[in-house]
């Protein structure tokens, strides 16, 4: 299975494969997720695979597989196809609050390693929004390393290096420019062979013109070269992985314009690590940190060692949690009122009918 370990297959998975083996089924890795159908890496090809009904309709569709699932197929050589059975359990899972719908997880990858976080040093630099990533990469429970990109467009990178730092001491920060080979170079040697990586950021930070350089191809393709600073703009419609030669595995996202965080409480104790250590100090063990006396949070903000800025989108991102929070159980009140309510009718209608005969 050498193929398959150039992947990211190991123990962890081959563990819970064992059920499966004398069954005649197969694994493979989802490099791609299509509206109907997956593209999969098995340890001969790259197949095309469709799921059984009974993942089809399953309750929840996070159980449906994800790019970078492992899972259990069978698999037809002579087609080159192959049927999805079931997911292997995923070590890592990546996810947000789907845009557009009230309380629902929406799972951007599986079983991840490391995350890029791409912010470019142009325009789309935003300490609060990297925040925002970090605390969804560390619920996931993969290590984040921040990419600022674009280097050359920008006149103060060093102030801008300071301010994650400051922000993220514990946090890796690679510097890159796509017209300089080194700082490419230096992105490579942080990939690791049989490591999964993937590339998170707004649209247009250069997540795919980084990969094509780490591939040493273009498989993500420029579409439209901008004449405002004459660089091209690539469309990722969909989260792919790839393989490169030296080993290690990246996956491409499309640009995300949203980041509503799902259920991170892991997340922001280690991103707002600080909040944690000073909250430990707090008179009430359910502090707030808005109004309360005592508050050790409000008193490092108010002598400076706190700065405003992060205390800002702290609480902010605290809120949206609690919000959510909010419609998850008003959503489960209303199942639940749901049920109850077909229960009643099924039962009239029992009742009805009984006393009709």
């Amino acid at each position: 299975m050498e193929k398959l370990f150039n992947y990211g297959w190991n123990p962890f998975f081959e563990e819970q494969f064992e059920e499966f083996k004398n069954n005649g089924l197969q694994v493979g890795r989802v490099i791609k997720e299509n509206k109907t159908n997956y593209l999969v890496a098995t340890e001969n090809e790259i197949i095309v695979a469709e799921i059984t009904g009974k993942l089809m309709f399953a309750n929840d569709q996070s159980e449906l597989p994800k790019t970078g699932d492992w899972v259990v197929m069978n698999i037809f050589e002579d087609e080159h196809k192959g049927i999805i059975h079931d997911v292997l359990e995923r070590k890592t899972v990546l996810s947000r609050k789907a845009v557009d719908k009230k309380a629902q997880e929406q799972i951007i990858a599986a079983n991840i390693d490391y995350a890029f976080v791409v912010q470019s040093l142009n325009e789309n630099y935003n300490i609060n929004r990297l925040s925002r990533y970090l605390v969804m990469i560390y619920q996931c429970g993969a290590e984040p390393i921040v990419i600022l990109s674009k280097a050359d467009l920008c006149d103060d990178v060093e102030s801008k290096i300071d301010e994650v730092k400051n922000n993220f001491p514990e946090v890796k920060i690679i510097i890159t420019n796509i017209n300089d080979p080194k700082s490419i170079e230096v992105l490579s040697h942080n990939i690791e062979k049989g490591k999964t990586y993937i590339f998170i950021g707004s649209s247009g930070v250069g997540k795919s013109s980084l990969i094509n350089e780490l591939i040493g191809e273009e498989k993500q393709k420029t579409i439209e070269i901008r004449e405002s600073d004459s660089r091209g703009r690539h469309a990722t419609t969909s989260r792919e992985l790839f393989l490169l030669q030296d080993g290690g595995i990246v996956i491409d996202t499309p640009g995300m314009r949203g980041i509503k965080l799902w259920f991170s409480d892991d997340g922001f104790s280690n991103t707002f690590d600080d909040f944690e250590e000073l909250s430990q100090n707090c008179k009430y063990a359910d502090c707030t940190h808005i109004h309360e006396t005592d508050c050790a949070v409000l008193e490092a903000l108010e002598n400076g060692t706190l700065q405003q800025k992060k205390y800002d989108n702290y609480i902010k991102l605290h809120k949206e949690q609690k919000y959510l929070e909010t419609l998850v159980d008003h959503n489960a009140y209303l199942a639940e009122k749901r049920k109850w309510k077909e229960i009643k009718k099924s039962y009239d209608k029992h009742f009805k009918n009984k006393k009709r005969h």
